[in-house]
């Protein structure tokens, strides 16, 4: 009976349970609401989908760009490892030049004036020289015997009256100036060919120069073109001397070497200070609104000077003095009353710093400074340490050397083949400077007296080096192993070597001028010597008679 009640009341909340119109209207919707959540469902998948895709476009953004970066990094560490083998190259590069360079310099003070032996020379000449009859050492003798040592016993003799008259002449010339105003002159020294005992021609000339300073309280300041400063290729060997007053800086204020403007003004310099009236630097010889020493004005008051010098002690004396050449400022002429004269050259000249280099406007006959570039430009020149070096060498040559004599036979044959074929570029200047150039490339035995022939055709065969070259360097300038015990400035070592023949570059008509002179004088030169050559015994031409070189 239990069961069966169980049974009904199961049968009756089933049917109730299952019957639809128990539950209320809105009950139906939801259906419709299912499918709205399924609708929602699929597009939040859709979304997600979207969103998925745009994480791999930018994780495989992220990767394209650490790509990018991995691969621009390798190309930096290339790029350095490139840099380090530049780099490494160019220093190796560098390290080749500076050697090259060094070699060069090398082979310019010692080398590139090469003299070499005898058999590597006969390499160089040209065909001018080939097939010449040159001179035997009897020949040589003989002609130096008559036609040079007997012409040159009375340059003693001149040179010692020479310099007893300018010591007058100088002391005079002190006494006419006004030591407060008037530039200060120092003692005359004699420079040359006169006083290295090698001069040939005729008449003979003293040349003699005058250092001289300015009144206090003012001094000289010069410039080199080797200096710091950059000078142009033509006035290379060229300086400028600057006149200041004691108490000036040396170093100079930056109002000197700049441009300042129309509104600046210096606070250590007033102009009052800076601005000198321009009628005393005028009467301190400078250029005109300048500082700069003017040589035409220190020549014109060096005339004057030694006008009144000479009329104040030409009472003392029995002949007349006179300049003799226009275009030679410094050129003197002593007049004697029997028609004899002797000629000699004055020339002032400033020196440089303490040394025995001098600054020096005109060179007498020798053409060096034939093209001044401006009168401010004074030529340096080297006189007196090219004397020095010939005495410093001579002493080390063996007895009766045939330097000297070389160099006159030389300049001897030049000055005769210029007479008659017309005026060369070559100097007696040159000449000495290729003498120079082996006395310090050869052992001293080599210039012994037997050897004179072979001496004299290496200076021959060095200077037809040289003319096809168009180099022969100053002997002084950029050389490096000039001797200690001179004394030489070492700023002039250290310069760049000058080269003497370099107007033979520019001027291609008196180079072939030159050229066509000296080959003339090789051919001739036999012919000249054999006149003046006489027979001479075999024990003379065999070195009995050594004394007479």
């Amino acid at each position: 009976m239990p069961g069966g009640i169980f049974q009904v009341c199961l049968l009756v909340i089933t049917a109730i349970v299952n019957q639809p119109l128990l539950f209320p209207k809105e009950n139906a919707t939801v259906p419709e609401n299912e499918e709205e959540i399924i609708q929602k469902m699929k597009e939040r998948q859709e979304s997600l989908r979207l969103q998925q895709l745009r994480w791999e476009q930018e994780i495989a953004g992220q990767e394209a760009i650490q790509k990018a970066l991995e691969k621009a990094a390798g190309l930096l560490e290339e790029s350095k490892e490139r840099n380090v083998q530049w780099d490494m190259w160019t220093a190796f590069s560098m390290v080749i030049l500076l050697l090259i360079e060094l070699w060069r310099q090398d082979f310019q003070e010692g080398n590139s004036q090469d003299t070499g032996g005898e058999e590597d020379d006969v390499a160089v000449l040209g065909k001018a020289f080939k097939g010449v009859a040159f001179p035997d050492k009897a020949a040589l003798v003989s002609f130096y015997e008559k036609r040079i040592l007997g012409t040159t016993r009375d340059m003693a003799r001149i040179r010692e009256m020479v310099e007893g008259f300018a010591d007058d002449l100088l002391e005079a010339l002190r006494s006419v100036c006004n030591r407060d105003a008037d530039m200060e002159v120092e003692d005359s020294i004699g420079v040359g060919s006169m006083y290295e005992n090698w001069r040939v021609r005729k008449p003979f000339v003293c040349d003699l120069i005058v250092p001289f300073a300015p009144p206090e309280p003012y001094c000289f300041r010069s410039q080199t073109w080797c200096s710091g400063n950059s000078f142009p290729p033509n006035e290379q060997g060229y300086g400028t001397i600057k006149v200041c007053r004691t108490d000036e800086d040396v170093t100079g204020c930056i109002c000197d070497k700049t441009k300042l403007g129309e509104d600046m003004l210096c606070l250590l310099h007033s102009q009052a200070n800076t601005t000198r009236p321009s009628s005393e630097m005028e009467d301190l010889l400078c250029f005109k609104n300048t500082q700069y020493l003017d040589a035409d004005q220190v020549m014109k008051w060096f005339q004057i000077a030694v006008t009144k010098a000479w009329n104040r002690i030409s009472h003392k004396y029995e002949f007349d003095l006179s300049f003799s050449l226009l275009d030679s400022p410094g050129a003197l002429k002593i007049k004697f009353r029997s028609g004899k004269s002797v000629a000699f050259n004055i020339t002032p000249v400033v020196q440089y710093e303490n040394s025995d280099v001098y600054f020096i406007s005109h060179f007498p006959r020798s053409g060096l400074a034939a093209d001044l570039p401006s009168s401010t430009h004074w030529f340096l020149t080297f006189a007196v340490y090219e004397r020095r070096f010939i005495q410093l060498v001579s002493k080390t040559l063996p007895v009766n050397a045939c330097h000297v004599s070389c160099l006159q036979i030389l300049s001897f044959l030049h000055e005769k083949q210029c007479s008659l074929t017309g005026p060369s570029g070559l100097t007696n200047y040159h000449l000495k400077t290729v003498m120079l150039h082996l006395l310090q490339a050869r052992p001293s035995q080599d210039w012994a007296l037997e050897k004179l022939e072979a001496r004299l055709q290496d200076m021959l065969k060095f200077l037809e080096k040289c003319l096809h070259e168009k180099k022969l360097y100053h002997f002084f300038i950029g050389n490096g192993k000039v001797p200690s015990e001179l004394g030489f400035p070492i700023i002039f070592q250290r310069a760049e070597p000058l080269n003497l023949f370099r107007p033979f570059v520019l001027r291609r008509d008196i180079y072939r001028k030159t050229v066509d002179t000296f080959h003339e004088m090789l051919r001739n030169m036999s012919a000249l010597i054999n006149e003046y050559t006489v027979p001479t015994p075999l024990a003379y031409t065999n070195g009995i008679h050594k004394g007479s070189l």
